[in-house]
């Protein structure tokens, strides 16, 4: 059977690496190490390779990558092309499938990662979840708010489900009972809560049923200056500690990036890492690579390396030239780049490189679309632009080295500037059709959760920067308060883009539109949103367009809503509260802002102004379900269980395949002493999703009205099961232990609890009627008053202390106790405790 014949990529690959010369030590000292045996206290493990811009650190890794297949190992490359962690445990289970080792389970878990995301952020875009803020740290707060179900506590109430997907990692923990609202098993929560988590094991295991048949497997992380963020500590955790499983012994890892390893996270690992620093090459590795491309003339030499200064990426694009005389290489005063253009003597070849240095990446069609050649020479000049050395390959793109592209740019900036703007105008349109084309094939309230719309709206939006910046500022700006929504990964290539922008275009006279956002640079935006993003993500970024934005800003209303759903997350609800009103303020109708409203007004206790918020949401958005279930939740908090029981019903009816809303009825049924309706309706909440911790605890509360102290108890410890730090969930499982006769256990969740939250004064109170049954009485005492000091007018810890003083033989103090709780119970009864074991 014939052999069959090698694809243009892998003969590409193979003419670039014939002529990789130099790195001779770098390049042994790998080769050496994959000699050793991994018990060998001389192998090392990592290597990392770092260095300056153009010292030729992805060449590098690319050959010790090959390297490493020669030697028989299954290899991955991962760069900036992933953006978090598990898009690079994707990128690794394809390069492996495609090495014949096919990670099925990792595979599976990544689809369904990505499909149960999807359906998170679909729901949160479609109830508006970033207005629903993250409580303040502290059971005391989520008390004031008495909206445990709300998804204002994440992780215990029943519209908990209704969270900002982008954010769960602010408060995974506290997340996970509010996403078993919407999905249904545990599985599924913990993908979407902390994917990192879930995946790693899975991805471990695939790693060792592959090490076990090869004899290395070496894993290649690039451009770690960027990856580093997201990669650095998951890659520290899984080498140095066995919190995910245990790492194959014949796994090597290879890091490449501009800085040095952080001496924090891994200075006391020196003896399992090889630190690889590159600098220039030195005079010999650049006249090797000269050599071999056939440049031996003393003089040309000479030039070439005073020119580059051995910068490996300009010696390479030097040498391929192949000058024959120093007059070759030219005034001092131009670039090598420049040089290169200048002695290629193919005019298409010249223009099509200086075009294609525009888009800030390349694939087949985006070259199509900008080289300036005949449309049978496409396939050709693709292939020879592939092989040249400035271009790498970046999964199924291709990217020239910045020390190349950005004098290409000047040049053509210079040479052109209306040519410049037109072909960047160009290129604009190209890649808003390729948008409309995606679009189509879209829901509008999907747009922003592809990918593929992502990457075409962000070319055609550096173009249009770069074609005209004072026309396409203002709507790039728009788009950046429209990313705040979408995750801090999404928001930060938005605010790159601005920065690129600023570099690729000079910024010279790039000014905002002047009315419109002020007259600005295009260079003052990018760094100052750069820095903005790094002190406080969306809330800083939010607050400088703001700062900047002139009042009749159409986003302004959405941004200043941002801002507030960022500070409510943060716990500033008061803070929260103004910028909803400066939102409202300049959009009446911004049903985003009303309903942050809500939920920061509830989380401050105030529920007679949320109700009359609500009432304007409902204004608006009457038969969004959501609102409904919300305000039938802010009734039932209120104890107005009539109204609140209509409000469900009604929701209901528009939507019932919602667990939260069952869960809230059943709750609102068993105030009412419904028992059977109550029971029917968390039951049928259970069903929709079986590990919704809120529906198990309340239905634990049904048992205890019926005297079922063992499915109560059965109840609870599957819901803290689900949700081990659950406060509020610890406290009602004491309390059945305490009624029950076991304080010696009830105590063990009291004291949980009150690690949880310091200041649960429910917790207190039932550890001192607790302390008080086992004979404990000082102890007893202390924590009673320490209920007390939370809540004075908690009358049920009147009445515990009034028995423990009477035990210790204070009657006056009794009988004052005792006075007290009487007043506070008659003839109004006591306001709500301020906390969740009543107020929920």
């Amino acid at each position: 059977m014939a052999q069959a014949r090698p694809s243009m990529q892998e003969l590409i690959g193979r003419r670039r690496r014939a002529g990789f010369v130099g790195r001779g030590g770098e390049r042994a000292a790998f080769r050496a190490n994959l000699d050793l045996a991994p018990e060998d206290e001389r192998h090392r493990f990592l290597f990392h390779v770092h260095g300056n811009a153009g010292v030729g650190k992805t060449f590098l890794i690319r050959e010790l990558e090959q390297i490493a297949r020669e030697r028989g190992a299954l290899t991955a490359y991962v760069d900036e092309g992933a953006g978090s962690v598990p898009e690079a445990m994707a990128a690794i289970g394809h390069q492996l499938a495609q090495q014949g080792h096919r990670c099925k389970e990792l595979e599976r878990q990544l689809a369904a990662y990505r499909e149960r995301r999807h359906e998170a952020e679909a729901a949160a875009l479609a109830l508006d979840p970033e207005a629903a803020p993250r409580p303040s740290t502290g059971a005391l707060a989520v008390a004031r708010a008495g909206l445990v179900g709300l998804g204002m506590v994440p992780g215990v109430g029943p519209f908990a489900g209704a969270l900002d997907a982008d954010r769960l990692a602010q408060g995974a923990d506290r997340l996970r009972a509010g996403l078993s609202a919407r999905f249904r098993n545990q599985e599924d929560v913990n993908l979407v809560l902390a994917p990192e988590r879930e995946l790693t094991p899975t991805l471990l295991g695939e790693l060792a049923a592959a090490a076990s048949a090869a004899a290395w497997i070496v894993l290649l992380f690039d451009t770690y200056e960027r990856t580093g963020r997201f990669l650095d500590g998951w890659l520290h955790e899984i080498m140095t500690t066995d919190r995910y499983g245990t790492l194959p012994a014949n796994v090597v890892l290879v890091t490449a990036g501009q800085l040095p390893l952080a001496p924090a996270r891994w200075g006391g690992f020196a003896d399992f890492v090889a630190d690889v620093p590159l600098g220039p090459f030195t005079e010999a590795e650049a006249r090797g690579l000269l050599a071999d491309k056939g440049v031996r003339d003393e003089p040309v030499v000479a030039e070439v390396l005073r020119l580059t200064g051995g910068l490996p990426v300009l010696v390479s694009t030097l040498a391929e030239t192949r000058p024959a005389d120093p007059r070759d290489v030219g005034d001092p005063s131009g670039t090598a780049v420049e040089r290169f253009l200048k002695w290629e003597q193919d005019p298409v070849r010249r223009a099509t490189a200086l075009a294609c240095a525009l888009p800030r990446t390349l694939d087949a069609d985006v070259f199509r679309a900008v080289a300036e050649c005949p449309p049978e020479e496409f396939d050709g000049l693709y292939a020879w632009l592939r092989g040249m050395p400035f271009v790498s390959e970046r999964g199924d793109r291709m990217r020239y080295h910045d020390l190349v592209r950005a004098p290409m740019l000047r040049l053509q900036r210079r040479q052109s500037p209306r040519g410049w703007a037109e072909r960047h105008r160009r290129l604009a349109r190209t890649f808003a059709r390729w948008l409309r084309e995606t679009e189509a094939a879209l829901e509008p309230g999907e747009f922003w959760k592809e990918e593929d719309w992502r990457e075409l709206r962000l070319a055609e939006s550096y173009h249009s920067l770069c074609a005209d910046p004072r026309t396409a500022l203002p709507a790039v700006l728009a788009d950046v308060v429209t990313a705040c929504d979408h995750g801090d990964d999404v928001l930060w290539r938005w605010v790159r883009l601005l920065v690129e922008a600023t570099e690729d275009t000079g910024a010279t006279g790039a000014t905002a539109a002047t009315g419109a956002t002020g007259a600005r640079s295009l260079e003052s935006w990018g760094s100052a949103l750069a820095e903005a993003f790094a002190a406080d993500a969306v809330a800083g970024v939010a607050a400088l367009l703001l700062d900047r934005a002139r009042a009749e800003e159409p986003w302004r209303p959405t941004a200043h809503a941002v801002r507030g759903d960022a500070l409510a997350r943060a716990g500033d609800q008061q803070g929260a509260l103004a910028e909803y009103d400066r939102a409202l303020a300049l959009d009446p109708g911004l049903v985003r802002a009303l309903r942050g409203k809500v939920l920061a007004r509830s989380s401050l206790g105030d529920y007679g102004a949320a109700l009359e918020d609500l009432r304007r949401v409902l204004e608006l958005e009457p038969d969004n379900p959501y609102n409904v279930f919300l305000r039938g939740e802010h009734l039932r908090m209120l104890g107005r269980y009539d109204e609140a029981l209509a409000d469900l019903d009604h929701g209901i009816s528009l939507d019932p395949g919602q667990s939260f809303a069952w869960a809230s009825r059943g709750a609102a049924r068993l105030a009412r002493d419904e028992l059977d309706e109550a029971q029917a309706d968390l039951n049928r909440a259970l069903e929709l999703d079986p590990d919704y911790a809120w529906a198990l605890a309340r239905r634990a509360r049904l048992w205890r009205a019926r005297g079922d102290r063992t499915r109560q108890l059965a109840d609870l410890d599957r819901a803290l099961a689900l949700q081990p730090d659950w406060a509020w969930g610890r406290c009602e499982r004491g309390d059945a232990l305490r009624k029950a006769g076991r304080d010696e256990e009830a105590l063990t969740d009291y004291d949980r609890a009150l690690a949880l939250d310091p200041d649960y004064a429910s917790a207190y109170a039932s550890r001192g009627a607790s302390r008080a049954n086992l004979g404990h009485l000082q102890e007893a005492l202390a924590d009673l008053d320490r209920a007390l000091l939370l809540n004075p007018v908690y009358v049920w810890a009147l009445q515990r202390r009034a028995e423990v003083h009477r035990r210790l033989g204070a009657t006056a103090r009794a009988e004052a106790d005792e006075t007290h709780a009487a007043r506070l119970s008659s003839p109004a009864p006591p306001p709500p405790r301020h906390h969740p074991s009543s107020a929920n």
